[in-house]
C-alpha cells in the first residue's frame, strides 16, 4: 500500500509529461527525431537533460527507447502530439493558460488552510489580472475552454430558449452558445455580454456568422448592471469560477435585470440533475480563482440571498441548467 500511495503523491510523473508536452517532443518524435540530441535541438533544451527526462518516460509508457537509443512513440504518448483529437497537449502546456494555472496546486496548502486562490502566491498576481495582462494567454484560455461546440447541442437541446424572446449571456466569451442558440431558433435575439478586454472573439464571431442583427455585444463586467429587462439571463459555466460572495453579487446582478418576469438560467457541471460535483475540478476552482463546483442545492442557497428561487433543474447531457425566478 505504501508503495502505490508514494505512486499517487510523488510529482515528478506529472511534471515530466507536462515537460514533455511543453516542448512538443511526441511531436519530434512523430516527425523522425528519434534521438535525444534531436529532440533537444528541436525543443531549444539541453541534449543530456532530455535524455534523462526521455529515459524516465520510456520506462512510464509515453515512449519506447531501443538499444542504440532510438525513442519510439508508444499508443499512449501518441496522445501529447499536438494534432491529437484528445487536445491534451495544449491543456497540459505549463507555458500555457491552463498548464500554467494548475500549477497553483503546488500552492495547494495555502488555499486548504485559508481556504483562498493559491494562484497569486505561484506568480504574483490573481488569474484574472494575470489573464488581462497577456493578451495571448487570454486568447489561449478562451480557445482551450471554450467547447461549447461540444456542449451546445445539449444545451440548447435542454431548455425552451425560444419561449424567452431574448437571452443575454452573462460572460458568454466567443459567443459560441449564443450562436448555436440563434441558428436553432429563429425568432430569438441575444446579447453576449463580456470583458471589454475579451469581448473581440465574440463580435468577430458573430459578424463571420452573419448574425449581427439578432445578436449585439456589450462590453462590460458582469459585477456591473447588466441590461435590464431580456427574457433570460444565462451564465454557463460562469459561477464555479467565484467563491460565494462574488458569485452572490453576480445572481443579484442578474436578478436586477429580470426583474419580476425574467429568467436566470446557470448550467453548470452538476450532473444531468443537479445533484453531482466534479471532485477535481473542485480543488481546481478553488486553487485558481477561489471558485467552487456547487450542487443545485448549492447554487440555490446563493440564490436565496439575492431574492431567487429554483424553479426547475433541466437536464442537459452530462449538465444541468439550473432555472432560477424571483421569489414570490
Amino acid at each position: 500500500m505504501s508503495s502505490k500511495l508514494w505512486a499517487m503523491a510523488r510529482l515528478a510523473t506529472p511534471m515530466a509529461v507536462r515537460v514533455a508536452a511543453t516542448l512538443r517532443l511526441a511531436d519530434h518524435v512523430a516527425a523522425g527525431r528519434d534521438r535525444a540530441a534531436d529532440l533537444a535541438a528541436a525543443a531549444g533544451a539541453d541534449a543530456d537533460a532530455v535524455e534523462r527526462l526521455m529515459r524516465y518516460l520510456s520506462v512510464r509508457g509515453l515512449f519506447d527507447r531501443d538499444d542504440t537509443g532510438r525513442y519510439t512513440l508508444t499508443p499512449l504518448g501518441a496522445a501529447l502530439r499536438d494534432d491529437h483529437p484528445s487536445r491534451l497537449r495544449p491543456r497540459l502546456d505549463v507555458e500555457g493558460s491552463l498548464g500554467r494555472a494548475e500549477l497553483s496546486f503546488a500552492q495547494l496548502l495555502h488555499s486548504i488552510r485559508t481556504g483562498e486562490a493559491s494562484f497569486h502566491l505561484q506568480f504574483g498576481r490573481t488569474f484574472f489580472e494575470d489573464w488581462a495582462a497577456d493578451p495571448d494567454r487570454a486568447e489561449d484560455f478562451n480557445k482551450l475552454t471554450s467547447d461549447m461546440e461540444s456542449r451546445s447541442p445539449d444545451i440548447v437541446a435542454g431548455y425552451d430558449w425560444e419561449s424567452l424572446g431574448s437571452v443575454v449571456d452573462v460572460g458568454g466569451g466567443n459567443g459560441a452558445l449564443m450562436l448555436a442558440l440563434l441558428r436553432k431558433f429563429p425568432s430569438l435575439r441575444a446579447t453576449v455580454l463580456e470583458m471589454p478586454d475579451n469581448s473581440e472573439p465574440a463580435r468577430k464571431a458573430i459578424a463571420e456568422a452573419g448574425l449581427g442583427d439578432r445578436c449585439d455585444v456589450v462590453s462590460r463586467s458582469f459585477f456591473e448592471p447588466l441590461p435590464a429587462g431580456a427574457g433570460g439571463y444565462v451564465m454557463s459555466f460562469v459561477l464555479h469560477n467565484w467563491g460565494d460572495e462574488p458569485a452572490r453579487a453576480l445572481l443579484r446582478r442578474c436578478a436586477e435585470a429580470a426583474g419580476e418576469d425574467g429568467v436566470v438560467l446557470v448550467v453548470e457541471q452538476t450532473g444531468p440533475h443537479g445533484a453531482a460535483t466534479h471532485t477535481g475540478m473542485d480543488l481546481r476552482m478553488l486553487v485558481v480563482t477561489g471558485g467552487k463546483e456547487r450542487t443545485a442545492e448549492e447554487m440555490g442557497e446563493l440564490a436565496a440571498d439575492v431574492g431567487l428561487r429554483i424553479a426547475a433543474v433541466h437536464p442537459a447531457g452530462a449538465f444541468s441548467i439550473v432555472e432560477m425566478r424571483a421569489a414570490r
